[in-house]
């Protein structure tokens, strides 16, 4: 049963009405969000179910539809990053329905969202909303801005891009390698929306699908690319270019809560306590992986191949539990899915420090 109703357009708790007036007191800058606190909410009554495979092709929605939740009308503070005044959203339990929310906030297309952060206005790839939100966090919405091509010489196999995508059908860059071929090209940047390759619209196509796109391309030859940058204040700060692979994202300014509102595959929601060390040690080491083979950065996508693996015996179970779910379509090879597992055991036995 889905915490929420999908079928709802409107807002429960409308935000005052909006106004570019800095004196008017519906008007926040992206200075001051963290004083101004999330509405109060219905109390939520919810129990901690038994584990359930969230990630089993047929939906597997059992475990949750059974426990004895209460609807939440949870409220979350909402701006656009590059400046407005806060818009309170509700009424969500997917990355798609968020974005409709709050394009019906701010009354504009939703697909002139390109990502969200939590907790940040600056196009900070280590605040990205993924397929999780801390219930005191403070979503910032990056709409579209700049489109702009760039002719690309690929002088070397690796481009040197980590990609991600925002869960509605836009690619994007995550990660820029120091030294790279895209690290020498100034023009690219993180946060840029990948919207065509040499003409091929790639709108609708996830990440990996992008990655493998750009790694085909032959060696020596020249491509075109079309980017979207994210819309930009005047003072719209951006987080460095270069990150190292597998360097781990903090829970930062507004966001403190230890509860967090989880998008489940089989397109449910479920408020949950926060991972604890071992679990979050083995999705950060999968995402690693991910991006070291197969140039990706997706935090949820570790996060099921974790509840995937969490609970297996031995790396023949592991395969056989990824054959039988929806990650069977990423074609993950018998090398990788070893490395995998060998990273779920690592943390299950506490190797790895955070």
């Amino acid at each position: 049963m889905p915490l929420f109703n999908k079928k709802s357009t409107k807002i429960s708790n409308p935000s005052p009405p909006m106004t570019k007036d800095p004196h008017h007191p519906a008007f926040h800058d992206n200075n001051n969000y963290k004083n101004h606190p999330i509405p109060t909410a219905p109390t939520i009554q919810h129990q901690h179910h038994h584990h359930h495979d969230s990630m089993s092709t047929n939906g597997g929605g059992a475990g949750l539809g059974e426990s004895t939740v209460t609807k939440p009308q949870l409220v979350f503070n909402c701006q656009l990053a590059h400046g407005s005044p806060t818009g309170f959203i509700t009424g969500f339990a997917s990355v798609k329905e968020l974005y409709q929310k709050i394009a019906e906030c701010y009354d504009f297309p939703m697909d002139e969202i390109l990502f969200c952060t939590l907790n940040s206005h600056k196009v900070d790839m280590s605040n990205l909303l993924g397929g999780q939100i801390g219930l005191n966090d403070f979503i910032f919405a990056h709409k579209k801005g700049r489109p702009k091509e760039v002719e690309i010489v690929k002088s070397e196999d690796a481009l040197g891009l980590t990609i991600t995508d925002n869960g509605a059908g836009y690619a994007f860059i995550k990660r820029i390698k120091s030294g790279s071929v895209i690290d020498r090209i100034q023009h690219i940047q993180i946060g840029d929306h990948i919207e065509k390759l040499d003409g091929i619209n790639v709108v609708g196509k996830r990440h990996y699908e992008v990655a493998r796109m750009l790694k085909d391309i032959p060696t020596g030859s020249t491509f075109t690319i079309r980017l979207v940058e994210p819309m930009k204040s005047g003072f719209q700060g951006i987080a460095p270019r270069k990150g190292t692979a597998g360097s781990k994202p903090g829970k930062q300014g507004y966001g403190s809560g230890k509860e967090t509102l989880r998008f489940k595959a089989n397109g449910n929601a479920a408020i949950e306590d926060e991972h604890d060390d071992a679990t979050q040690s083995g999705i950060d080491a999968i995402n690693s992986l991910l991006d070291s083979f197969m140039g990706i950065n997706d935090s949820e996508l570790a996060t099921q191949i974790w509840d995937l693996g969490s609970n297996k015996i031995n790396s023949m179970d592991f395969a056989e539990a990824i054959d039988a779910s929806d990650l069977e379509a990423f074609g993950f090879t018998d090398d990788f899915i070893i490395e995998l597992w060998g990273a779920i055991t690592d943390a299950r036995q506490g190797r790895y420090k955070r």
